[in-house]
């Protein structure tokens, strides 16, 4: 694996490690560190490294570095902290790579399959899910009350077809050279944002790369509170449990529309057994068993203010791993314009967060920082009143 790739991996996984330091993530750079190990071993990187069992045995004679001691002490340890925690990073993407001898030998992700980015509003929840699959593949949907099963997997819709006009002996009718044609109202079946990141994430994992890793496809879901999630998922609720290797445990059988559908799509997956080790793939190909694979991300973000919309059954809770976005103030300070006044965001929402909180007693309706947009770092008086004040 090259080693911006690497880097990217170790970045994304300390920033699911909710316990991880702050501080650790400035330092995620290795240029001191990258320093300190050339010294021991010439043009060599951290980021080459790919064993921990290697690496942990170099950590002793780096932290034995007259040097690395130096950088050390400058950064209250947190150079000692960012290689312990490299190390941890190594451990966790060799416990999630599979065994030759299991489903497949292509190469399982370390991070959460399905996580949920909950916070107040304005914690930057969706910003935080599109840095982390910059430059992925990724479809992303949007639930709403009237969102259904059919609005987020698929179904037959009325599409308007160009079709050819031909006589009474089924001969093409030309005029001018030309094939009349008309527009008539068909019936098709449309995909819609879960079946597309399926098909999708299938074909990927058919095709991975000389490594052997499965490039990873993501299905976003924003706001999945503000929709009823027993209904919208339906039976396809029982995919959302994963085995050790990613999969789905269970598979469902879909129905002939599904089928019909998919086994147009070409998906050519080869591998991939049950749970009791029988080979499946020609049915995943022709759509009769629907089953997760292991490069399929499902990720969303939930309004902690409006959990009041849809509550989410514990079972539904439990497939997913959750991840708290805290509010956090101090970023580029924003400034709250008037005719003739100014006033710091960051300050205003210092004051007015410690008000909600003793009348509530709770975070869930407080302002996060990106709680409304500004304009070249100025939030206007009239952005202000509509958006701030009416909330």
């Amino acid at each position: 694996m090259d080693r911006e790739t690497q880097l990217q991996l170790f970045r994304n996984f300390i920033e699911n490690c909710t316990t991880v330091a702050k501080s650790v993530r400035n330092y995620s750079d290795f240029k001191r560190i990258n320093e300190c190990i050339s010294s021991l071993l010439p043009d060599k990187s951290i980021l080459d490294f790919d064993d921990p069992v290697e690496f942990e045995s170099i950590i002793n004679k780096l932290k034995n570095l007259s040097i690395f001691v130096k950088y050390n002490k400058q950064g209250n340890n947190q150079y000692s902290n960012t290689i312990e925690y490299y190390l941890r990073f190594l451990k966790a993407k060799k416990m999630f790579s599979k065994k030759e001898d299991s489903i497949s030998d292509k190469k399982v992700s370390i991070f959460p399959l399905q996580q949920i980015f909950y916070g107040a509003p304005g914690t930057g929840k969706s910003h935080k899910i599109k840095e982390q699959t910059k430059g992925q593949s990724v479809i992303r949907t949007t639930f709403h009350p009237d969102s259904d099963y059919s609005t987020f997997v698929g179904a037959y819709k009325p599409t308007t077809k160009s079709v050819e006009l031909r006589d009474v002996s089924g001969h093409k009718i030309i005029e001018d050279g030309k094939e009349v044609k008309e527009d008539r109202i068909v019936y098709e079946f449309v995909a819609q944002a879960f079946l597309q990141a399926y098909i999708l994430a299938w074909k990927s994992y058919s095709q991975p790369t000389d490594e052997g890793v499965v490039k990873p496809q993501y299905l976003v879901i924003e706001e999945i509170n503000r929709g009823n999630c027993a209904q919208i998922f339906g039976d396809i609720f029982q995919l959302l449990d994963r085995d050790d290797n990613g999969f789905s445990k269970y598979e469902i059988t879909s129905d002939a529309d599904l089928q019909k559908y998919i086994a147009e799509q070409n998906l050519a997956v080869s591998g991939v057994c049950d749970s009791h080790g029988k080979d499946i793939s020609d049915k995943i190909n022709s759509g009769e068993l629907l089953k997760l694979p292991n490069n399929f991300y499902i990720w969303a973000t939930m309004n902690t203010s409006d959990q009041s919309l849809f509550p989410i059954d514990s079972a539904f809770k439990r497939r997913w791993d959750w991840k708290y976005v805290p509010i956090d103030i101090n970023k580029e300070n924003w400034t709250i314009k008037t005719a003739t006044k100014e006033y710091s965001w960051s300050s205003f929402l210092q004051k007015i967060n410690d008000e909600i909180d003793d009348t509530t007693h709770s975070e869930d309706k407080m302002l996060g920082f990106y709680f409304c947009k500004a304009d070249d770092n100025v939030v206007d008086a009239d952005k202000f009143v509509n958006k701030v004040l009416f909330y």
